[in-house]
């Protein structure tokens, strides 16, 4: 459903668009050279199924920047009609995990004391979930102005209230990342702005309502613990899989062992998995199959699959937006959601997931798009 939903959106938004135009979008065409090298690596990729896989998974990448890009701003009762139907959605997702944490709180309670997060929509994948819905809170913040009338600003500011709910309940910590690095960053920028109390309001609250989630939600309670555990046991050089975060840094370790000898082509996108068990079975034969990861870096897995000077196009294209920031409001939330999905490309690969290229294009664009068509606009006020 999700892949026919963004092919239907982005064959909508460019088919009356001359194809020389779209020779204009600089960003599109750096996109579509990095995913052509993808394409390529199939020519050195003896696993011609998982290449498969991981080029389908960047498709989007050829359709939605242009989508973006060509389709019709949003009137104002659109854009409510549109914060209102994705609170509808990830509020029945939130829905799905709440309803499955009351059916036996007591068991994934404990769960979280051995890291095991409760189930999400979709696919289990909570960390896209979680991600997910703090960038929809942070898109809530920024069209706060255009939410006129009081019911629906009751409505949105319940939605995002119950979100909020949801992600220190979820406990995932991308989830929880986003959110207080979203609020960190938006109290300074009212304490510089015309509404300094406000700001200075917003920073001051965040411990408090760390607080209060702790002691009163435990599956944050235990995530906390976990992390400690982890930090400790890291101290005292514990290397294992059953340690979420040691093994990121192990996938690391191995996969730039790889960059090193493979720094032109890379081992091929079909044979990253196969390549990266085989590191394993070397340094860490005690690893099972489930703690045998890709590097969970998307620079990296760009580099392994393909080489030192693919990574170095990617680079640009996840830099290129930025040179569209100015100083205002609009520049302030694209930046803001743009560094959180950076920060995600440097800990998760996510743009090897589909759910994940869809998260990561989405609310990038959404922002992207406000940026440049509202730019100069005085429809949303300071």
């Amino acid at each position: 459903a999700l892949s026919i939903s963004m092919f239907l959106f982005g064959i909508n938004a460019i088919r009356d668009v001359p194809p020389r135009e779209w020779l204009r979008q600089k960003w599109w065409l750096l996109g579509l050279a990095w995913v052509a090298i993808f394409a390529i690596s199939g020519l050195w990729s003896e696993d011609k199924g998982q290449w498969n896989d991981h080029l389908q998974t960047k498709l989007p990448f050829l359709l939605l920047p242009l989508a973006f890009s060509y389709q019709p701003r949003f009137s104002g009762g659109q854009l409510r009609f549109f914060t209102i139907s994705v609170a509808v959605m990830l509020l029945i997702s939130a829905g799905y995990t709440i309803s499955i944490f009351l059916s036996d709180p007591v068991y994934y309670i404990n769960e979280y004391k051995v890291s095991h997060m409760l189930p999400t929509l979709p696919k289990k994948d909570h960390i896209r979930s979680s991600m997910a819905a703090a960038l929809f809170v942070i898109w809530c913040v920024y069209a706060w102005p255009q939410m006129t009338g009081r019911k629906m600003k009751l409505v949105v500011g319940s939605c995002m209230a119950l979100l909020v709910v949801y992600i220190h309940v979820l406990a995932a910590k991308t989830g929880l990342v986003s959110f207080y690095l979203f609020l960190a960053a938006w109290g300074v920028y009212l304490s510089f702005g015309k509404q300094k109390l406000l700001g200075i309001a917003v920073i001051v609250a965040m411990p408090v309502v760390l607080f209060i989630a702790m002691r009163s939600l435990p599956t944050l309670r235990e995530r906390f613990v976990y992390i400690g555990y982890t930090i400790f046991m890291y101290r005292h050089n514990e290397r294992t899989d059953n340690l979420g975060d040691v093994a990121r840094l192990v996938s690391y370790q191995l996969s730039g062992k790889l960059i090193a000898a493979h720094p032109v082509t890379g081992v091929g996108a079909g044979d990253m998995k196969h390549e990266m068990d085989a590191m394993y079975e070397r340094y860490y034969p005690q690893t099972d199959e489930h703690g045998r990861l890709l590097p969970h870096n998307q620079f990296l897995v760009v580099a392994l699959g393909c080489g030192i000077p693919a990574m170095i196009l990617f680079i640009v294209w996840v830099f290129w937006p930025l040179t569209k920031v100015r100083r205002n409001r609009q520049s302030f939330f694209f930046f803001i959601v743009w560094f959180i999905l950076f920060i995600q490309l440097m800990i998760e690969p996510v743009l090897e997931v589909q759910f994940g290229v869809f998260v990561y294009l989405f609310f990038l664009l959404l922002m992207l798009q406000e940026l440049g068509e509202r730019a100069e606009s005085k429809i949303i006020s300071e």
